[in-house]
């Protein structure tokens, strides 16, 4: 990807009680190792900024962890 395709956006999770028919889910054990110390950053801080060019996550999509997470950009 050429850095001009490189676009920063903001990421957070958000701990969740249900999953939306057809959401893409996976488990903590199937991120790879850099996405899944991108993930632990998140639950402890909440939000930050991240570039699309990682694609270590899919908006609207849940995690597996302790609890459920929602994966959300904006």
């Amino acid at each position: 990807m050429s850095s001009s395709d490189t676009i920063s956006r903001t990421v957070s999770v958000r701990q969740t009680d249900s999953v939306r028919p057809g959401s893409r889910v996976r488990h903590i054990d199937e991120l790879s190792d850099e996405a899944q110390r991108q993930f632990y950053e998140l639950v402890q801080s909440g939000t930050r900024s991240v570039t699309t060019e990682s694609g270590s996550f899919v908006d609207g999509e849940i995690i597996v962890f302790t609890a459920y997470y929602r994966v959300e950009y904006s």
